[in-house]
């Protein structure tokens, strides 16, 4: 699997506001929510109660925040670089500038699984990091997170 199988270039945001973790996260269940045609109330709990479990903020600046859910049939995922850096509670303790929200099928298995683990891997490449920051807009921010050049996208 690929983040581009996973991340649709529409849902690559650029200079997202947020006054902290809990907001972002609502605001991006409420985003993935209309773009998936589901329930806000079916998302936001499974983000939370994962984030219960223990943050989903990786390091470097980068949080991965995640849920399995019933009423997704694919993997499903939103890129967000926000405007300024919040506090997400992060395994270093650094602040957080880059939020990739992924949704998977509640029965996950294989192919579904290794998302998580792609994207992951993705975002922590300090190259890739690197070029998600400097991204100019939403078209470059997908570029970057799947692995081509700004000129290609």
């Amino acid at each position: 699997m690929t983040v581009d199988e996973i991340l649709a270039p529409a849902n690559a945001l650029i200079g997202l506001r947020t006054s902290g973790k809990k907001p972002l996260l609502d605001d991006l269940a409420r985003r993935a929510a209309g773009t998936l045609g589901i329930d806000v109330a079916a998302i936001l709990p499974a983000l939370l109660r994962r984030e219960d479990l223990g943050s989903t903020g990786i390091g470097d600046g980068i949080a991965l925040p995640h849920a399995r859910l019933d009423a997704v049939r694919r993997p499903f995922g939103m890129l967000a670089r926000l405007r300024e850096p919040i506090d997400f509670d992060a395994v270093d303790d650094r602040p957080v500038d880059l939020v990739f929200l992924l949704l998977l099928p509640a029965d996950a298995e294989g192919e579904n699984l290794n998302a998580l683990a792609c994207v992951a891997r993705r975002l922590r490449d300090p190259e890739t990091a690197a070029a998600l920051r400097r991204a100019r807009d939403g078209q470059s921010l997908h570029a970057a997170a799947s692995g081509r050049s700004f000129t290609e996208a």
